[in-house]
């Protein structure tokens, strides 16, 4: 089977500036632990607070490219992965390039250049992470370039699609160009719910969406916020798992498969009906460094084995076993090779 560009990502590439900060400074900026949110003026001075305050680490991030990379270190295929989003022509963004390239994802970034190269503040508290985004030149993402002949063969080139939740803020357009392109020709087109807030806020754009999506993944407090949102009046994870592995679909030839992570409990999986729990790797809490990345690397460790057609219980065993590496380190990195058999 010829691996070469199959999976192709689309998001907001950003880079993660990671610190582990105290208590009050979430207070003071009005930031909850295990959340993620996009920036608001309010938020704005705390990344240079940030710098000057602790030890900051820089790291390439934004939660679509961190999957595609985890997924692609998996693989260890080169050029198995592609990637698409929009960066500033700044510093930041050379080194995104650069951190792409090593990774071996095959990365056709849209350079702009009236905003920077977009930052996301990961605030560590206790090894756990809180999320705040200023998505500035990733914002800017146009499906005119996408459009592009050199960028569409991508399109035509992968068999496998996943995009965060999080782009449904910045190109719906282009999200429904891979969902229709997908269905039209078989492919599978992957989503996640991301973010409490998408959920919320950017219903409509999900919802349509949603039909395309042949796969839908998770946690189980966005779970739970879709449940709210769409008036399910439950809180189970698995019924609600059900409930939108049964959403109509625009294209019959997949099923809809919902996969649903719950931090240290099962991940749960709905498929035609049917539940299946599947445990994941425990960890002592004192080899936990932080959680930042732990979701996207489950995602990339998901597709590495979904792109091999191998069986579900496969895909979310390599899913655990790349969440499980991420988590002992710092933001969504990885060893120079997986020990995954």
């Amino acid at each position: 089977m010829a691996y070469e560009g199959i999976l192709l990502g689309m998001g907001n590439p950003l880079l993660d500036i990671s610190a582990v900060v105290d208590e009050d400074f979430l207070k003071k900026y009005g930031i909850k632990l295990n959340d993620a949110i996009l920036a608001e003026d309010k938020h704005l001075p705390m990344y240079e607070e940030m710098t000057k305050k602790y030890e900051v680490e820089f790291i390439a991030g934004g939660a679509t490219q961190n999957s595609i990379r985890v997924a692609q270190w998996m693989l260890q295929i080169p050029g198995a992965t592609s990637y698409m989003g929009c960066i500033g022509k700044d510093k930041f963004g050379e080194e995104m390039k650069k951190n792409s390239k090593l990774a071996g994802v095959n990365v056709h970034y849209y350079e702009d250049g009236t905003a920077p190269t977009g930052t996301c503040a990961v605030c560590v508290v206790g090894g756990e992470r809180s999320l705040v985004a200023n998505l500035s030149a990733a914002n800017c993402y146009k499906s005119e370039h996408l459009k592009k002949p050199e960028n569409w063969a991508l399109v035509e080139k992968a068999k496998y699609f996943y995009i965060a939740g999080f782009f449904l803020t910045v190109s719906p357009e282009s999200i429904q160009l891979f969902a229709e392109h997908a269905a039209a020709k078989n492919k599978v087109f992957m989503m996640n719910l991301s973010a409490p807030f998408i959920c919320e806020f950017f219903r409509d754009v999900q919802e349509k969406a949603l039909p395309y999506m042949d796969y839908v993944f998770g946690n189980e407090t966005e779970a739970r916020t879709f449940s709210k949102v769409h008036g399910w009046e439950t809180d189970n994870v698995e019924e609600i798992a059900l409930k939108i592995s049964q959403w109509p679909k625009a294209s019959g030839t997949h099923k809809r498969i919902t996969v649903i992570t719950q931090g240290a409990d099962p991940v749960v999986v709905a498929e035609d009906g049917k539940l299946k729990k599947f445990p994941v790797i425990l960890l002592p809490k004192e080899k936990l460094v932080d959680t930042n990345g732990a979701g996207d690397a489950f995602v990339g460790g998901f597709l590495s084995q979904l792109v091999q057609e191998k069986p579900i219980e496969e895909c979310v065993r390599a899913g655990c076993y790349a969440a499980n590496v991420i988590i002992q380190r710092s933001g969504c990195t990885y060893p120079e090779k997986p020990s995954f058999n």
